[in-house]
Formats: structure tokens, sequence, C-alpha cells
């Protein structure tokens, strides 16, 4: 509603003006805006369309002069490298150019032309700054969507750069400037948002019967019909005849003029009108969009979709979809390999059950036409965005959290519990009280190894029991029942043996990125692991997923070896439930395939890339220990360990799966050696460049002991038994960790880069020495002096250089920061094996360089005092050398905001009044592992007052942030010490 000058309103019941923004993402925004528009107008409205979408979307469904199309494109959405990829960096890179940077003239021109065409209301789907320019034209606006691009985007800030964050945190500004939103069914968390109205499914309208179409298209009642639908975008795919069952035909939508098709497959025209095509069609196959879901869900459509990798509306849809059971999930290789029967077979089996209304056009029309002749829909809430500032960053973690005991806010509990929707894995939802009932002995008996008193392994063995259960009572026929508890309940024979491994995660307590430079380092194994139960079987008894035996009928040779792996927690983070391969993929010829073969296959579909940390175990020990696998693997990984939080949620898996893999195939392999093997897993097969010191705490570490390991490259030398004094605690940011990063990387590349000049300086010394060393007397030669260069000029690991030779030498000839293709035509290579060289990219040398030699120092004086006597000054020196590591940390790049904010809580906390009354609570706090987030280790006093104090820190990250932290405390044993569990389903039940 415009306002005027005289404080009276211009607009008229009979005829408003609209100015209704589309964000340039996708068809899927511009169909489903027509629906609206069209209602719209049909009520006597003008409606002015800003879009970048071909006219022919609006024109071919809304002939009328009230109609006014203005191309331009405000927010690109999320840029795609293929049909089902978006690339995040490319996303904020080109939202940059597109909103960002020419954002004062984007808002004078709108401004302006909001007042020329004399717009009554604003309308967004969902482009941000058309509601900032709304408020500052004094125009009432109204967001109509399923999601936010706050939301969309929150994670490819965690992904690619927290220097992006400001993107983030200015779309939720200009929609906090918003009125209400119109909320869509299948929604996201929309945090910047003051007031929500929902409205049914918004669903395009048929305009022909199912009868009518196919009459057409000259096709029978009694042919299968598929139409391929992912957004226009299947030209580079090569679509062959046998990918269909006999007697199928398949519609393809936004093939290219030139593509060639198979005489089973039928080219639509560009602008057909896919509604009518989705309603006369059997099924669809395509990835998920909110045009697709909603139309399937409409005309009661089964859909094969394909996961649409990093774009985070799709969990939401998804859920959707499969609790209306319309949804069949392909994965992608079977789609490129043409393996579509099971699934398409599986589509027309199902009974979608949707009974909702469609009418949510009309609805959102009606809405908008009350609000634009002034009708109140807002209350007088602050504005989100006030209120949650990085919890609109940080609060996308909530989904990637399995079982936590965390206080979820409003905004995502209303999404989740619309769909009944569950927020954690079968093992980690278990109550306290579950979790020390004891192990169903009826059910299976323990053969060998020991429980060793774990509760979470009692839970976990508890899940499997159920699990049986489910399976013989077939309880998954259960709406609700989560995908991968289905998918878990017919993976093992119960009358077979069942190994069963457990793994922790790791609370870096000092050494952290210095590992790679050969430091020492402390690392206490943590409560929280990761558990992961193996069964192997003859390959003719296995027991195989209908796509799995499809493929290997197609290739004719009778059953041979597959592995099928099933993990929790998939629902809450965009991977996929379930992965299965056959193993003669690992091997070309008669010789395992190399790891970077290995890397390019699980890489080929990110939504299945957590799969090789599982099945890369399989690939090392074939390639290291020459073992070749016969017999089919079935694997159950179940992780309490959360992702992203920097406590190696990898390392625990890696370890957990190879381990189990061994027990189940007898395989000795001493827990140093196997911590080396998954070290492997990680640097050649993931792709991630992280030391040891991870994997080295999950397989040898002991509850309650921190291991001592200097990484040279990996000898453990002993544990430190924790004083009965002294208690770690993990504080979690909030803020996403990755290992992988380009963070932690380029850190690790200005690292190595810095020894290498170190050793090419020693060198040069060395020689000017030995010089001048050749015309001097005996006793003038100080041979002390050149051993100490011959050492430097040769230094394998940066911390072997002691900070006083550092400072002495070489400190002010590191340059502070070098680009890639300088150093490399200076000194060749920086003698990394797992980090390549980015020669257009700056990297920051001194910083790098100068942690791991102060660091190793850190360590060991660390080290020193945890086994001196207990007094007030030996908990003061411990808790500054963490304060120290912290702010080193930092001057590498690797801080972040959340983990200064937790540090800075515990400063607050230890210099407090009433910790001095207390004679000292907690001593210090520093980021751990890989840094750029992830969690804080905090140092204090084992009182019951420090935890008091540690739960306040919790209560006031929360009150600044929004973003209740998980708490890190508790020890737990390293798979050596736990061994593996033998379990079999007991054959008669006893009395």
């Amino acid at each position: 509603m415009r306002i005027e000058e005289n404080g009276g309103e211009s607009a008229s019941v009979n005829h408003l003006i609209f100015a209704y923004y589309v964000t340039g993402h996708g068809f899927g925004h511009a169909t489903r805006v027509v629906e609206v528009v069209r209602n719209l107008i049909a009520a006597g409205h003008d409606v002015h369309v800003v879009t970048g979408a071909p006219d022919f979307v609006y024109t071919s469904e809304i002939q009328s002069p009230r109609l006014f199309l203005r191309k331009l494109v405000l927010d690109c959405g999320a840029v795609q490298a293929d049909a089902l990829t978006v690339d995040r960096l490319a996303s904020l890179q080109k939202y940059s150019e597109t909103a960002v940077r020419p954002r004062d003239s984007i808002l004078a021109t709108e401004v302006e032309w909001l007042y020329s065409i004399k717009a009554d209301l604003v309308v967004s789907d969902v482009v941000p700054v058309a509601c900032r320019a709304a408020a500052e034209a004094g125009i009432r606006s109204v967001c109509v969507t399923n999601f936010s691009w706050d939301f969309i985007y929150a994670e490819y800030v965690m992904a690619a750069g927290y220097h992006h964050r400001s993107i983030v945190w200015q779309i939720a500004e200009d929609y906090s400037h918003c009125e209400f939103l119109i909320r869509l069914p299948g929604y996201c968390p929309m945090p910047a948002f003051r007031d929500v109205i929902d409205v049914p499914l918004v669903v395009r309208r048929l305009h022909k019967s199912r009868k009518e179409v196919r009459k057409e298209l000259r096709i029978g009642e009694d042919v299968k019909l598929v139409i391929l639908n992912f957004g226009g975008q299947p030209a580079g795919w090569k679509l062959k005849e046998d990918y269909l069952p006999s007697g199928w035909l398949c519609l393809v939508c936004g093939a290219s003029d030139t593509q060639e098709l198979p005489p089973n497959f039928l080219k639509l025209p560009k602008d057909a009108y896919t509604p009518d095509l989705i309603a006369a069609s059997d099924c669809m196959l395509g990835k998920i969009g909110y045009g697709t879901v909603s139309e399937a869900l409409a005309y009661k459509l089964p859909f094969v979709f394909v996961r649409r990798d990093y774009f985070n509306e799709e969990p939401f849809l998804r859920n959707m979809l499969e609790f209306y059971q319309s949804g069949v999930e392909m994965i992608r290789r079977d789609l490129l390999t043409g393996h579509w029967k099971p699934y398409l077979e599986r589509a027309i089996s199902l009974k979608p059950c949707y009974e909702g209304g469609i009418n949510g056009g009309e609805v959102a029309a009606h809405i908008l036409q009350e609000t634009a002749i002034g009708k109140n829909y807002a209350s007088d809430k602050l504005s989100g965005v006030r209120r949650l500032r990085d919890a609109i960053v940080l609060g996308y973690q909530l989904q990637r959290v399995p079982g936590r005991d965390v206080s979820i806010p409003e905004w995502y509990t209303n999404a989740e519990n619309e769909l009944g929707l569950g927020t954690g894995s079968p093992t980690s939802e278990m109550s306290e009280s579950n979790a020390i009932t004891e192990f169903c002995t009826d059910d299976f008996e323990i053969l060998h190894g020991d429980l060793q008193g774990l509760s979470d392994t009692r839970s976990f063995l508890n899940s499997l029991v159920e699990l049986n259960n489910v399976s013989d009572s077939e309880k998954n026929n259960e709406k609700r029942q989560m995908r991968e508890r289905k998918a878990a309940a017919g993976l093992f024979n119960w009358e077979e043996d069942i190994f069963v491994t457990r793994a922790p995660g790791r609370l870096d307590v000092m050494g952290g990125i210095a590992d790679y430079s050969g430091s020492l380092v402390l690392q206490m194994p943590i409560r929280e692991a990761c558990h992961v139960a193996v069964q192997r079987n003859h390959p003719s008894k296995h027991r195989l997923w209908k796509h799995a035996l499809a493929r290997q009928n197609a290739k004719g040779q009778g059953p041979m070896p597959v592995l099928q792996i099933v993990s929790y927690g998939s629902e809450l983070s965009n991977r996929g439930p379930t992965f299965d391969m056959d193993l003669s993929d690992f091997m070309e010829g008669e010789q395992p395939i190399s790891y970077e073969k290995a890397n390019k296959y699980f890489a080929q579909d990110p939504s299945q890339k957590w799969a090789a940390y599982v099945a890369g175990t399989i690939l090392v020990l074939m390639k290291e220990l020459g073992v070749r696998f016969e017999d089919s693997i079935s694997m159950l990984v179940s992780s309490a360990v959360p992702e992203g939080k920097g406590v190696s949620s990898s390392a625990a898996v890696e370890v957990a799966s190879m381990s189990a893999i061994a027990a189940a195939h007898g395989l000795s392999i001493s827990p140093r050696e196997l911590a080396l093997l998954c070290q492997k897993v990680e640097n050649h097969i993931v792709g991630a460049p992280c030391g040891v010191m991870d994997q080295m705490t999950s397989a040898c570490g002991e509850a309650n002991k921190l291991l001592a390991m200097v990484c040279q490259p990996a000898e453990i030398i002993g544990l430190v038994t924790i004083p009965s004094h002294i208690r770690f605690w993990g504080i979690d940011s909030g803020i996403r960790h990755s290992v992988g990063g380009a963070d932690y990387g380029s850190v690790r590349i200005g690292a190595f880069m810095g020894r290498k000049i170190i050793k090419a300086t020693a060198s040069t010394r060395l020689s000017q020495s030995m010089s001048t060393a050749n015309g001097a007397s005996p006793d003038e030669v100080d041979n002390d002096g050149l051993e100490l260069l011959e050492a430097e000029a040769s230094l394998d690991y940066l911390c072997n250089l002691s900070p006083h030779r550092y400072e002495a030498l070489y400190a002010n000839l590191l340059p502070q920061s070098m680009l890639g293709e300088v150093f490399l035509e200076k000194y060749v290579d920086h003698g990394d094996t797992v980090t390549v060289i980015d020669k257009k990219r700056t990297y920051s040398v001194t910083a790098a360089a100068k942690h791991p030699v102060y660091e190793n120092f850190r360590v060991k004086a660390f080290k020193a005092l945890l086994t001196s006597a207990s007094s007030n000054e030996q908990l003061t020196a411990l808790g500054e050398l963490l304060y120290q590591c912290h702010y080193s940390y930092s001057a590498c790049g690797l801080g972040s905001d959340g983990t200064d904010r937790l540090v800075q809580l515990v400063q607050e906390m230890q210099h407090g009044k009433a910790s001095r009354v207390d004679d000292g609570t907690l001593y210090g706090a520093k980021i751990t592992g890989g840094g750029s987030g992830g969690t804080v280790c905090v140092v204090g006093r084992n009182c019951l007052r420090s935890s008091q104090h540690i739960l306040e820190i919790q209560q006031r990250y929360k009150k600044a942030t929004g973003y209740l932290p998980f708490i890190f405390e508790g020890s737990s044993p390293g798979v050596g010490k736990f061994g593996y569990l033998k379990i079999r389903r007991s054959i008669a039940p006893k009395s």
C-alpha cells in the first residue's frame, strides 16, 4: 500500500497495482508466480512482474493487458555446475556481482520505478532487495516462498569462506523489512521473517485431461509413460533405448534441438505446458524443486528423484514428498548409467496419498489484495534478524547435528513438526533411561568381546534388536519410518555373525594444526563415538537392494561381491542414506585402482561422497595390505560424533569402519597401523589434507588420558593421565568446520612454504660458512654452528626447529605472504604430498610457519606442567598456553567469530569476581583441530563450580548468538582398547 504525503491511502479495492519481483533461480519460481499473478489479474488488478524468465512462461497462461513484464534479474539464486550440483562459491560470487556491488544503484532505480508505476504493494519471490526498496519507497511488501536465500546461502558461506557472511546478513536484513511471509508447504527455516501465514500448495491448473494429452501424443492408455524433468538441462546426457523397461515411453523436457533421442524417448517443445504432461504420465523422473514436487503431489504422480547437491531447500521438499508416499530416490550413478528399471517399477507401485489443498495461488492472491488495501496481518514483534544475528548463519547447523539435546528455535521446530520428522539417529535418540537398559540377550548373544560398561554401545546393540524386530514385523511399511531405518532393517542376515566396532572422536587439547609439521600433540578421546556393524556373506546368499540386483543382472555375470552401506543421520544432512557398489569397481584388471581414480569415483555424486570415508577403507586394505575381498559386505554406520565441530567425526568413521572390516575378515592390524591406514583414506580417497593425530587418538586413545604423540610421522610416546583436579571440556561454537576447507589447506601450504624457504636459507648459510671455514684454522671453526645449519638445511619437520633459532636466523627473512606462482618459480615445490599450490593464490607464510615452531614448544611445556605439583599456578600456566595457541591460530587466519566469542567468555569467567572467590574455576581456552570454527577446548579445575560456569557460558553464548552450543565432556576408549564384538541372533529365545 502506497502512503501519500497527506497520510491518506491511495489504493482502491477495485484496481490495485502490484510489483512482483521474481528470483533468477530457475523456472520453478516463475511458474508458481504465474498462478498467483493469474488470480490477481482475474480480480481486476495490474501486475508488473520483474523477472528474468522468458515471456512465454507468463504469456502462455495469462493473456491480459494488465500483465506487464520487465526483464531484470536482481538475484542470481544458486549457480549450478551441472543439472544436479550447485557451485557454492560461484553462487556467492555471482550474487555479489548481481546484487551486492551495484546495490546502491539498484535501490535508487527500484525506488524510482515503484513510484513511477504507483505500486500499492511489492511482492517478492524471493528477491531480498525488493523488500528493502519497498521500505525506502514507503510501500508495504510481502514475500511468497517456501525458502529464503539467507538460509540457502548460510551453508555456502560455511563451505566457501566467512568473508562472504556479510551477504547472508544483508539478505536477512532486507527480508526483515518485509511485512510478513506467505509460506508455502515444504518450507525451510526462515528466521529473518517476523510473521508468517501458511497457505496450501501453489499448483498450476490443468488445461487438458490425461486422455486428451495422450490422444494428442498418440500414446495409448496401456503404455507406461515417464516424464524426464530436470529443469531443461539434460542436453549433454546420452539417453539410450535400454534405459526404459519394455513397453515404456519417456517424455523429455528441455532437450536441445540437436539432441538425438532413441525411439522410445519423445522430445517435448520448449514451451510445452508441463502440468498437463505430468498429469498424463505414470511417473516423473527428475530433480526436486518446488514446482515438480507440488505438481507431483497435486496430481498424485510418483516421483523418482535424484538428489540435487548443495541446494538446501531439497531436504524439506524431499521429506514432504516421501511422507505422502510419492517419492523414490535414485542413485545418481544409476541415472547416468541407465539403470532406471527398478526405480520406475518401484514408483508405479506407490500409492500417493496427498489430500491437501492445491489452491495456494488463489489464497495467496486474496491475502495480497487484502494487504494492499490496508488489512494488517503483521504483529508488532521485533525484526527476527535483529534478535538472531549470528543465528542466521549458525541456525542451519541445527539440522546437521544428529541427536543433540539443543534448544531448537520455534522456527525450526515448526518446520519439523509439520511432517512429524525426527531430529536424530536411532542410536542418539535414545533417552537416558533407555541408554542404560540391559542388552537384549534373548535376541542376540555376544560371542566375542565386552561392552566395557559403555552405554552407547549397549544402545547401538539394542537398535540392532529393534531393526531385527522391524524386519520381522514389517513395521517398515509405516509412512513415518525413516528410509535409513527401512534400509538397515533389510541389511543383515540375522542368522549369521555380525561384527561391531566403536571409535570415538577426539578433543584437540594441544597440538592442533602443528601435527603435519611434526609437533608433539596431546589429544583426548571424547565420550561421543561412531559404531559400525559389518557382516560378510557369500555373493549368492547376499540380499541385494533392487537397483543393485538389476545392475548385476544387466552385467550377466552371476552373483558378484557387492558392498552395501546404510548411514544413520542422513535425514539431517544433504546426503543419501544408502550407498552400494560392486567391489569389482575397485579393480582394474588384476590390480586395485589408484587413489586418484577412487577420489573421482566418490566425487561424482556429492550426496554419496560420504561413502568415501567408509568404503575407502576397503580399497586401502586392498592396496596397502594386499587383501582381496571375495564376499559381499553389509555395513551399518551410526555416529554420535557431530560433523563439522572439529572433533574428528571423519576419523571416528574411518577407524570404526576399517576395524570392523578387519574383524569380519580375520585381519590382525595394530591400532597404530590402523590409524596410518585410515589417514590414507582421508588424504588420498576423501582428499582432505589432515595430519594423523585424529586417527591415532581414535585408534590408540584411552579413557581419561591424553594421547601424547610426536607426529614424525606418528610416534606415540605415552599416555598422560589427566590429574584428578584438572578437567577438560569442549564447547561447540556452532560454526561448521571442515578439514577439507580452503583455509586449513592454505595454512598448511604456507607452513610447508616456510619450511622450504628456511631449508634454502640454511643451505645458503651453510655453503657460505663452509667456504669461510676452508680458509680458517681448526680452532676458529664453529663445528656446533655448522651442525645446526646442516640439520636445518635438511629440515624434515618445522617443529624440529627451536623457537630461539627461528627468531635468531629466519623470522625476519620469511615473507609475510607469497604468491603461489612466485614461490614455484623460485623453489619448484613445497614438499607436501597431500596439497597442491594454486599459482594464482597468495599464501600467508610467516604466521603459518611460526605457529608450529612455537606450538611444539607450548605442547612440551603443557605436558610437563600436567605432571607437576597441583597448584593454582599450574592451572594458570596451563590456561595461558591454551590462550597463546588460540591467538596463534587467529594469526594464521584460522579463527572465527564464534570461537573467539567463546574464548572471551571463558576469560570473563576466569577473571570475574565469582571465580576469584572460588579460588579459580576456568583457566584457559583455545580453538581446536583445523580451526575456522568448530569446538573450543577449555581447561579448568575439576569441581562442581567449574561445570556450573561452563553451563553459564553456554547460556551466555546462546543469548548472544541464538545458538545453544553442545558441551563435550567425558572420555572413552579408542578402538584398540575396545576391540570388537561378534554377535549372533539366538536360535531359540531363552525362557
